[in-house]
């Protein structure tokens, strides 16, 4: 691929965090930020983002039953995933859109390992499968305390069936979170999701023009 090519290529940019973190008023934000900074943008998110993916997202997310066992629902999860990037996010990226997604791998390594307990050396050998090499440019990791984030969802109301786990499961998964943004640091990006809405998108500013400003 020559330097041109590279440079028409869009980017992807993920946004993780636990529910109740504010990903959906951040991932507008994102999105309205960088058009306002001359990109082309699509919002998309998973599980979901293309019809297929979508219907499966509705089957992980239903209440009224138990929902899939742990390692079924981490190949739901993977088979929407490779849906998801074969139909929008590669193509996108490739016409030179960037992309800005509601969770990602990520959240399987967080979510499936940290929360549900499965190896992550199977999450690894899904990815390896479904993406390649494959990665977001940039993610962005809303991080609260799990007890504020409960208190923000029970105010919303409305809860699919990952919002009504526990706070042990939830503790997990920031955990988990965190421990990811530990390891890649220049990719992951931690944000004290706690503070005033204006001060977190001031710091989600700020990582979006430094990131912007060292694109080539």
């Amino acid at each position: 691929m020559s330097s041109d090519e590279r440079v028409r290529r869009g980017r992807l940019v993920t946004i993780e965090g636990i529910e109740g973190v504010g990903k959906s008023t951040n991932v507008a934000f994102i999105a309205d930020y960088l058009r306002q900074r001359g990109r082309s943008v699509r919002i998309t998110r998973e599980p979901g983002g293309v019809p297929v993916a979508e219907r499966i997202r509705e089957l992980l997310l239903a209440t009224e039953s138990n929902g899939p066992p742990p390692m079924c629902e981490l190949l739901l999860l993977f088979a929407a995933r490779s849906a998801h990037l074969e139909q929008l996010v590669c193509p996108a990226l490739d016409a030179g859109h960037w992309v800005v997604c509601d969770r990602f791998t990520d959240a399987s390594y967080a979510y499936q390992s940290g929360g549900r307990g499965l190896p992550a050396s199977a999450i690894r050998t899904l990815e390896r499968l479904v993406l390649g090499d494959l990665q977001p440019d940039l993610t962005i990791l809303l991080d609260a305390a799990v007890q504020e984030t409960a208190m923000r969802r029970k105010e919303r109301g409305a809860n699919d069936r990952f919002e009504q786990l526990n706070s042990e499961f939830f503790e997990r998964v920031r955990s988990a979170y965190l421990e990811l943004a530990r390891r890649e640091p220049a990719r992951i990006r931690v944000i004290d999701a706690s503070r005033p809405l204006h001060e977190v998108q001031g710091q989600i500013s700020e990582i979006l023009d430094n990131f912007i400003a060292n694109q080539i």
